[in-house]
């Protein structure tokens, strides 16, 4: 229960980019979607796309390729983040409409950054039609345009099963598509939830600007002979103490946590806490490196791979069956940058079977704190997994399809 509630917690993240996420404008013309019929019989306009992208939106690096489309979603309106407890992070989840008529593979997704200075990372769920109601309940519950969501999309899913993960974007992130027939499927009626994580670290917690970022989505109609793309998590534990030389009270790890707590709620705690037990089967073990093992439950064929980190990471690395005669190494970053942690396409596909081990490693140094403009006004403090640019990650991220 612990591990299926970390892990269900652990989708907020994807900080990361999952490799095939990423877009271009819309149709042959490239206009975001304001012209011609959108391939669901529905024209482009009247599913409220602009009537051209936005200025901050750079033009597809990637044509469109056969049988492929372009579509422009964004927020109904600015958003000005506001922290909740004082702090400098607001994750805020936005439901928006892309009107699918009838069943679409989304192909790639590029997420548009309006007021990049604030915006920290941002992830696309899938929200299928059982679930629009309760998405749009939570939206007209909250106050100002969107919702505070910690973990996930932040509404009650219909069923059991991973986060619907479609796509992400971290600084660095660009278009990379996969050479094979694969997409993420959308039934008719689906609807996309974007959760932007604003970090105001630089700011002191008070918002430059407002943000009206949007995504860029690259379809194929549902007759398209392609296989659904799928995405694995593999966290792993962060137990960092404060380096020599370094002392405080949120140096003591209870400490830390607690204060963890004020600022994410009693979850962020349950998911720090628990990949202890999920990865080292009991308290925190505390260290510079960490590294968790999942087994693989399924075959499946992986065709990229992403690791994510905060600013204290040096090292990150993802293998598969390690220490036996078959060891492979799916990603491996010996020198990390917080900025450059778009995903990474396989050389060639790699075929995982049931019982196959996947292992993510992580190094974080603490030292980094008081090198970093970002954190060195920042009290010294024993860090653990947690969701502010402040705290830290290990993630490792697969995205696969089956054989």
């Amino acid at each position: 229960m612990i591990a299926r509630r970390a892990l269900a917690a652990m989708a907020a993240l994807l900080l990361v980019t999952a490799a095939v996420g990423c877009g271009a404008d819309d149709r042959s013309n490239g206009d975001g979607g304001d012209g011609g019929d959108s391939g669901d019989g529905k024209p482009a306009a009247a599913r409220g796309a602009p009537d051209h992208l936005p200025a901050h939106a750079t033009e597809a690096k990637i044509p469109l390729r056969d049988g492929e489309r372009f579509q422009f979603l964004s927020m109904e309106q600015p958003y000005t983040p506001t922290p909740p407890s004082g702090g400098t992070d607001e994750y805020r989840c936005f439901l928006l409409d892309p009107h699918f008529n009838g069943n679409t593979w989304i192909v790639g997704s590029e997420f548009l950054p309006e007021n990049a200075d604030i915006v920290h990372h941002a992830i696309l769920f899938r929200v299928q039609s059982r679930d629009i109601a309760e998405a749009q309940k939570v939206d007209a519950d909250s106050p100002g345009d969107g919702w505070t969501c910690f973990g996930d999309e932040g509404i009650r899913r219909d069923g059991l099963g991973s986060t619907g993960w479609i796509g992400s974007w971290a600084p660095g992130g660009t278009e990379r598509l996969i050479n094979a027939k694969v997409g993420f499927e959308m039934a008719a009626g689906s609807r996309i939830v974007m959760q932007v994580h604003y970090n105001l670290l630089a700011t002191n917690g008070k918002a430059p600007g407002s943000d009206k970022s949007g995504v860029r989505l690259r379809l194929m109609d549902g007759s398209a002979d392609l296989s659904p793309l799928q995405t694995t998590l593999l966290p792993a534990p962060v137990e960092l103490p404060c380096p020599p030389g370094e002392t405080g009270d949120l140096c003591d790890r209870e400490r830390s946590v607690a204060d963890l707590t004020a600022r994410f709620g009693d979850e962020a705690k349950r998911v720090a806490n628990g990949l202890n037990l999920l990865c080292n089967r009991g308290p925190a073990r505390p260290g510079n490196t960490q590294q968790c093992d999942h087994r693989a439950g399924q075959d499946a064929v992986v065709h990229g791979v992403a690791g994510h980190m905060h600013l204290l990471g040096r090292s990150i690395k993802v293998e598969l069956n390690p220490g036996t005669p078959g060891a492979q190494t799916l990603l491996d970053v010996p020198v990390y940058n917080f900025d450059e942690q778009g995903a990474r396409p396989t050389p060639q596909p790699v075929t995982v079977k049931p019982g196959d081990t996947y292992r993510v490693t992580c190094t974080h140094d603490a030292t980094l704190r008081a090198q970093l403009p970002q954190l060195k006004p920042l009290k010294p403090r024993y860090v653990t997994w947690g969701e502010g640019t402040s705290d830290e990650m290990c993630l490792g991220i697969v995205i696969w399809s089956k054989p």
